[in-house]
């Protein structure tokens, strides 16, 4: 009885120490296996190897480019409450070049780098308020190309300083109407035409400007709001933003048989808010085709325009609704946003935040409603963010306002 226990206990220890050994084995040598069926699909960086794909690290982007886009939004909280909406803001001063531009200046100028348009070396032309030339001038820097930029002088100068910085040959020139041959834009697309081994952006018309929204900003919406928007709200200046999301989204809520309102946000002087609402592109400034002086003046700047571009009418049917925001409403909202949100942005942001509320004013409680934070305050410092100047265009710091929703 005794030598059958010690038998026992003997086979069971043996059991015991082969299933170690066994584990111990597996768990050496799998890892290694792992690695080599890994490596037969993924070639190392320094392998001499030409018939696979070259390896590429994970969460690295390429270049300059490859920053671009994939912006968060952002739950606005007091503007949510206030309404009983979910109020989401759209964070493209996230982007490299601190604004939604950047969209654009890649998917024009690589596309044009690709097509030979734009030759390696070669300068980039625009006119400009200021954000676009600030992302071309980057995007300049990063294909090896140049940068001429002619932008309004009463635009803000922290503009053209990061141009500059960037390495852009900046002109500010005075304002005129578009019907003016030295409106900004005219003045970049008749050097264009007289200069060898340039490229012409033209950010107003090139239908690029929508389809870079098109495919990246309207499709981000989409993901990051999983199809539940019922608005997307905001300004336009070449159109491109507004008619690139409100298309795709318009286009995404027709195969669900669902309904979405696209809403513009129009600064005083626009003509664009009589466009949508009459049909006719018309501000009280202004007349219809005799639009020869320059727009009444607002602090705002790179939104707002006294004449209709292809980026703007080519898609404008996807637009339902306009509203006019006022100089002083804008102020009242970019600083709210500062002072309560904590979140430094532009005169647009103000003025499509504000837009914002009032349409979800409008729908009713538990609605969700997507706008844009188009560019970071940094380059507004000498007229937004400044008390000095505001006062002289008769407008006050009262952030405490921005919420009374009319």
């Amino acid at each position: 009885m005794i030598e059958t226990n010690e038998s026992y206990q003997y086979l069971c220890i043996g059991l015991i120490l082969g299933i170690a050994i066994a584990t111990s084995v597996s768990l050496l040598f799998s890892p290694i296996y792992a690695r080599q069926r890994s490596n037969d699909n993924i070639s190392h960086p320094h392998s001499r190897k030409t018939n696979v794909k070259k390896w590429t690290p994970p969460q690295i982007c390429n270049g300059l480019a490859g920053t671009i886009g994939n912006t968060p939004l952002i739950y606005l909280k007091t503007l949510s409450e206030a309404t009983g909406c979910t109020i989401l803001g759209k964070a493209e001063f996230l982007n490299p070049g601190g604004s939604s531009k950047d969209r654009i200046a890649r998917e024009i100028v690589l596309g044009a780098r690709q097509s030979g348009k734009l030759p390696k070396g070669g300068t980039i032309i625009e006119g400009t308020s200021g954000s676009t030339g600030i992302s071309l001038s980057l995007m300049a820097a990063a294909t090896g190309c140049n940068c001429d930029i002619t932008m309004p002088s009463d635009q803000a100068v922290e503009k053209s300083n990061l141009m500059s910085l960037f390495g852009a040959n900046v002109e500010r020139v005075q304002p005129a109407a578009i019907s003016n041959d030295n409106h900004y834009s005219r003045l970049a697309e008749e050097r264009a035409l007289h200069r060898k081994d340039c490229f012409y952006t033209d950010q107003f018309e090139n239908l690029d400007n929508v389809h870079a929204h098109q495919r990246t900003t309207g499709a981000e919406i989409w993901e990051q709001t999983g199809g539940n928007i019922d608005a997307f709200v905001m300004s336009a200046g070449t159109g491109g933003t507004l008619t690139g999301v409100g298309s795709y989204l318009k286009a995404k809520k027709k195969k669900l048989n669902e309904s979405i309102k696209i809403v513009l946000a129009d600064p005083q002087g626009s003509v664009l808010y009589h466009r949508v609402k009459d049909g006719v592109a018309y501000a009280p400034q202004q007349s219809e085709k005799t639009l020869r002086r320059v727009r009444v003046d607002t602090i705002t700047e790179g939104i707002g325009i006294d004449r209709l571009t292809q980026n703007f009418t080519k898609y404008e049917s996807c637009i339902d609704d306009a509203l006019r925001i006022s100089d002083q409403e804008a102020v009242n909202m970019a600083w709210h946003l500062l002072r309560e949100e904590g979140l430094f942005v532009g005169s647009s942001s103000g003025i499509n935040c504000t837009a914002a509320m009032q349409v979800a004013k409008e729908l009713g409680p538990g609605h969700t409603i997507v706008t844009v934070l188009c560019d970071s305050g940094n380059r507004h410092l000498t007229k937004l963010y400044s008390s000095t100047f505001l006062e002289t265009q008769g407008l006050e710091i009262r952030p405490e306002e921005a919420l009374s929703i009319k």
